[in-house]
C-alpha cells in the first residue's frame, strides 16, 4: 500500500515548525492543528476552507458552532477538539483567579472575561469576587440566557458574594453582537446592584460588557 501524499506534506511542516515556529503560515498552523484529529484526511483543503469563511485564525477560533458544523468535513470529533481549545485559552487567562492576584486595573478582568465569554454565541452573566485587598477569591457565571439577553436578578449576584465572602464584585457579560456599549438595562441592573450591595457592605467595583476583542468598563467611563 502506497503511503498518502500528505504523510509527506505533514512532516515537512513539522520540521519547519521546529525549524522556526513563526515562519508557518496561518493555515498550515490550522492544517497542524486539524492534524491532532483528522490523522488519516489532508487536512490542508480544511484548514483553507476555514480560513476563506472565517477570515482569520481568530476568526476560526470564535465561529460558533453552527458555524462552524456547515463547513464540510468539521464533524463531532472537530468540534470536540475546539471545545477543548477554547476551555484551555479560557483556563490559561484564569491563572489570576488561581494564584489570587490583586485586580488593578479593569483590563485584568477584561482579558479573562474576553477568553471566556469571547466565542460564546449567546449573552452571559459573570461576577469576580474579590476580597478587601481586591484579590480575586471567585469568578463564577450566574445566569446565561440568548442572543441579546441574559436574565439577571440582584439577590442572585450578591448570593455569591455572601457565599464567597467578597467584600468586592466586578459585574461582567458579553454582547455576542459584537458592540460592547451598554443598554439601558445594562445600565439601570448596575444602579440596582450597587444599591442593593450599599446596604449588605458589598462593593460593585466595575461593570465590564466584553465581546471577541474589546470591552467596556462602567469605572473607566465614569458610570460608577
Amino acid at each position: 500500500m502506497s503511503t498518502p501524499h500528505y504523510h509527506g506534506h505533514r512532516q515537512r511542516l513539522r520540521e519547519k515548525l521546529q525549524r522556526d515556529a513563526k515562519a508557518l503560515e496561518d493555515y498550515e498552523i490550522l492544517e497542524l492543528l486539524l492534524g491532532h484529529v483528522l490523522r488519516r484526511a489532508d487536512t490542508k483543503p480544511l484548514a483553507k476552507e476555514l480560513l476563506d469563511r472565517f477570515g482569520t485564525l481568530h476568526g476560526v477560533f470564535n465561529a460558533g458552532k453552527g458555524e462552524l458544523a456547515q463547513v464540510k468535513g468539521f464533524g463531532p470529533s472537530l468540534d470536540l477538539f475546539w471545545t477543548l481549545w477554547r476551555e484551555t485559552w479560557a483556563r490559561l487567562h484564569e491563572a489570576p483567579l488561581r494564584k489570587r492576584e490583586v485586580i488593578n486595573q479593569p483590563r485584568d478582568i477584561a482579558d479573562m472575561a474576553m477568553a471566556r465569554l469571547g466565542p460564546c454565541r449567546s449573552e452571559e452573566f459573570w461576577v469576580a469576587l474579590v476580597d478587601n485587598k481586591n484579590r480575586l477569591v471567585a469568578w463564577e457565571c450566574v445566569s446565561t440566557g440568548t442572543v441579546d439577553e441574559a436574565p439577571v436578578y440582584p439577590r442572585e449576584v450578591l448570593s455569591k458574594a455572601l457565599h464567597f465572602q467578597a467584600s468586592g464584585i466586578i459585574l461582567v457579560h458579553n454582547h455576542p453582537g459584537g458592540d460592547p456599549k451598554p443598554s439601558s438595562q445594562d445600565i439601570d441592573l448596575t444602579r440596582r446592584l450597587i444599591r442593593s450591595g450599599h446596604d449588605l457592605g458589598v462593593r460593585i467595583l466595575d461593570h465590564l460588557i466584553v465581546t471577541d476583542r474589546t470591552y467596556y468598563s462602567f469605572q473607566t467611563e465614569g458610570m460608577l
